[in-house]
């Protein structure tokens, strides 16, 4: 199967609920500690905040998808007009398509629909063996892009029966990459998480952020399982999405992904230390995504309603609970719980 209707099944799939990972991102088992008084008028929460240079309404976005087909044209222009309707930043999926063939960039053509937003686009981390850097830039001059997302991964290429495995020299090509381009770059998974081990590798380098894409949301081994993947027993693998926030936002900006699902993780992620957060899924139900980001929004201005705060860096002091699981899996790291539970800034 090409390329381009491989694009087209994975977008069918992921809407799907067997595409989802059985095992939550580990926002369920985090509590904020209730702030009965607040001392601050819901009305005068603010809950927006900068990305990219950029104003934005709220610190969530929607994530890249697709490009490349008539279908992923459809999504991408629904998407961009909706972000730019509230505000919110927006990814492209893949431009390996456009890559691969020039006169598909219609698919990817939204800036006139969303000129003010932050617009991300996206490449995986293995195609920078087959492109050079002027290839790369040249594309994200002709989509007006305000940065790109590199992507990691391995385990949907493993399984995948068109996968490419050859991994080998991918960081030098990626750090590469961000020392011959003029665009923001962005280290993101595909929903097995970023570990604070593979982070600190791009310490020193010229990223932006890293979007830790954990598990708990969308499972790609799962969807390329159901494309015909054999090599089976990896439908759960990955790292919780709340581990890799709290790990990796020590080390670099932290875009949190994986399992977000509305505006009460959002404001978790946040809390743990991510500067933004993203979703996919809930945002591909196209008929009802003002009502979902609307939704998110109140959420997520209760939430810090609810904690005494004010604002987003308000917000990132508030007392967090993490218990169950979840607690068990972050003290096997080293995480000492109470840096959240008894955080001496917040109210």
């Amino acid at each position: 199967m090409g390329t381009f209707e491989r694009k087209d099944e994975h977008i069918k799939l992921a809407k799907t609920a067997k595409s989802q990972y059985n095992l939550n991102a580990g926002f369920d088992e985090i509590e904020f500690i209730h702030n009965s008084l607040p001392e601050i008028d819901l009305e005068e929460v603010d809950i927006s905040t900068k990305f990219l240079n950029k104003n934005i309404s709220a610190p969530f976005m929607i994530a890249g998808m697709t490009g490349g087909s008539d279908l992923a044209k459809k999504i991408n222009q629904k998407l961009a007009a909706a972000a730019q309707k509230h505000n919110i930043p927006f990814g492209l999926g893949s431009i390996r398509p456009m890559l691969e063939k020039k006169e598909i960039f219609h698919t990817y053509d939204v800036r006139k629909l969303c000129p003010s937003i932050p617009l991300i686009a996206n490449i995986g981390a293995i195609q920078l063996k087959e492109y050079n850097y002027a290839q790369i830039e040249q594309a994200l001059e002709k989509i007006q892009a305000d940065a790109l997302a590199v992507h990691l991964n391995p385990l949907q290429e493993s399984i995948q029966p068109e996968g490419q495995t050859n991994y080998s020299k991918v960081y030098e090509k990626i750090i590469q990459l961000s020392e011959n381009i003029n665009f923001p770059i962005i280290i993101k998974e595909t929903g097995a998480g970023i570990s604070k081990e593979v982070a600190q590798k791009f310490s020193g380098a010229k990223i932006a952020y890293i979007d830790v894409s954990g598990k708990g949301g969308t499972s790609w081994s799962k969807i390329e399982y159901m494309r015909g993947g054999k090599i089976t027993g990896f439908e759960e693998w990955g790292n919780y999405t709340a581990l890799c926030v709290a790990e990796v936002s020590k080390i670099l900006k932290t875009i949190a992904s994986g399992g977000i699902r509305d505006g009460i993780d959002v404001s978790k992620a946040l809390a743990l230390g991510a500067e933004m957060a993203a979703a996919a899924k809930p945002f591909l139900d196209l008929n009802n995504i003002d009502r979902i980001i609307n939704l998110w929004k109140e959420q997520l201005k209760r939430c810090l309603f609810l904690t005494g705060s004010k604002n987003i860096t308000e917000l990132k002091n508030a007392k967090l609970l993490i218990y169950g699981k979840t607690a068990q899996i972050f003290q096997a790291r080293g995480i000492d719980l109470k840096e959240y539970a008894l955080r001496q800034n917040s109210k």
